[in-house]
């Protein structure tokens, strides 16, 4: 009678380890990765699969035709520092008072925006954290940190288990930061491996969290200048290149594709590829942009609130969830929408005093193509002291905002009206201003509001 009762127990107890082990696995199958590879001011038509003509771009274009592009995504600023707080939070940077990128306090000050991002803000990697993901930001950080700033808080306190960063972070890697400043020939990781340098980080982090959900900031500074080519026929020992030469662009671009390739190829290996999300895009637009030709034509370029500057290449690729070699050329995305879609799309539920600006667009991410009935603001700029401008063609008033398929754009002393109609005239040629004038003065009315809502410098 006893061993019959041992036997039962024992059975009883293998019954529900089993149990529980096929409900872990199904949380994990449920639970992808999500690497976001968010590239340092690549144009909208740098890349092969949207248009480019500068070197092919096989690799990427291979993850697109896997996945969804987006035709119409922003990015939450035309310049790197805001753009990725925007990316991180889900929020309008304005409200954690960015608006162009960090230098050091004094650039800060005349800026009028904060030395770092709050520690105290929501990011994607503390809500991926706590529904039980492994983080890590691997690459260019630029939200505080380098210069004289050296009380940024540290990349644990944002919701990482581990990092790799440059310069211009709380916590530079000595491998890639010989010196006090973005490159230097001392590194021992040189300029031209910089990109795969972190892609090696990424799939070992990966590696090491095997049967854990990953999620990973794969942020490289690649395409940024300085271009300095990998091959020594490209290089020819120059520091740096000319900026505007654009065959050390084309150099860049070449081995910046090779890297994204080995990191589909790294995960493929793994047996992660089928349950990672990869996200690929731009904090902003190009600069030199080479006359529009890396935008597609667009107008305007890194520094500007035309569409150059902020209208970005999207691809997103899930095998098995999303539809392969899929284009939407309807549905309007930006950055701010990442956190409150991806989460969405790992099945974690955000936290109840959280208020994204961006939407949950999961649907389009899966598919569908759905209209936007809220508007997008962007800023530029909350004064003219210290932000810079291209070329005074593509120089855009500091305010802008997008609703159904119109955009509008104004200065902050309510100067320079522009309004578009974006999307029969997506290069910002005809100004509807007066034509329009009805809706204009709502438009009007609608940024200003938004605007005068951004908290400033200072106040609680």
């Amino acid at each position: 009678m006893l061993k019959n009762k041992i036997y039962l127990l024992g059975l009883l107890v293998s019954l529900t380890l089993l149990a529980e082990a096929q409900r872990v696995r199904k949380v994990r199958q449920a639970q992808p990765n999500v690497i976001i590879i968010l590239t340092d001011d690549m144009g909208f038509s740098d890349i092969g699969t949207f248009g480019g003509k500068f070197v092919p771009t096989p690799q990427i274009d291979r993850l697109a035709s896997k996945g969804l592009k987006l035709t119409q995504y922003y990015s939450a600023a035309p310049i790197c520092s805001p753009s990725r707080v925007g990316m991180l939070t889900g929020m309008y940077p304005g409200k954690w008072n960015f608006s162009t990128y960090l230098d050091n306090r004094k650039h800060n000050r005349n800026a009028e925006q904060a030395d770092y991002l709050d520690p105290a803000a929501p990011t994607m990697a503390k809500i991926f954290k706590q529904a039980g993901y492994a983080t890590a930001h691997f690459g260019k950080w630029h939200m505080g940190g380098g210069r004289d700033v050296k009380d940024a808080p540290g990349f644990d306190q944002y919701g990482y288990d581990a990092h790799a960063s440059t310069y211009e972070s709380p916590d530079p890697d000595p491998a890639i930061t010989a010196t006090d400043w973005i490159w230097s020939e001392k590194d021992s990781i040189k300029r031209w491996d910089r990109t795969k340098y972190f892609v090696d980080k990424t799939l070992d982090f990966i590696r090491k969290n095997k049967g854990k959900p990953c999620f990973v900031n794969l942020w490289p500074d690649d395409v940024h200048t300085p271009w300095v080519p990998r091959t020594e026929k490209e290089y020819m020992g120059k520091f740096p290149m000319n900026p505007q030469e654009e065959a050390a662009f084309k150099g860049v671009l070449r081995e910046y594709d090779v890297q994204i390739g080995r990191l589909i190829e790294g995960l493929k290996k793994m047996g992660e590829d089928k349950n990672t999300i990869i996200i690929f895009t731009s904090d902003n637009g190009p600069l030199p942009s080479f006359k529009g030709s890396r935008a597609a034509g667009l107008r305007g370029s890194k520094l500007s609130l035309y569409e150059g500057g902020t209208r970005m290449p999207f691809i997103i690729s899930w095998p098995g969830h999303i539809p392969e070699g899929q284009i939407n050329e309807k549905s309007v995305v930006t950055a701010i929408d990442l956190l409150p879609s991806l989460t969405a799309m790992a099945g974690i539920a955000l936290p109840e005093n959280y208020k994204a600006d961006g939407l949950n667009r999961s649907p389009v991410f899966l598919g569908k193509t759905v209209s936007r009935d809220q508007p997008v603001f962007w800023e530029y700029g909350r004064n003219n002291i210290a932000f810079n401008y291209p070329n005074p063609k593509d120089k855009s008033p500091n305010l802008a905002m997008r609703l159904g398929d119109w955009k509008f754009l104004m200065n902050s002393d309510g100067t320079d009206s522009q309004l578009y109609n974006i999307v029969k005239d997506r290069h910002e040629r005809t100004n509807l201003v007066e034509s329009q004038g009805k809706l204009a003065a709502q438009l009007k009315e609608k940024l200003i509001a938004w605007w005068k809502s951004m908290p400033r410098l200072g106040q609680q």
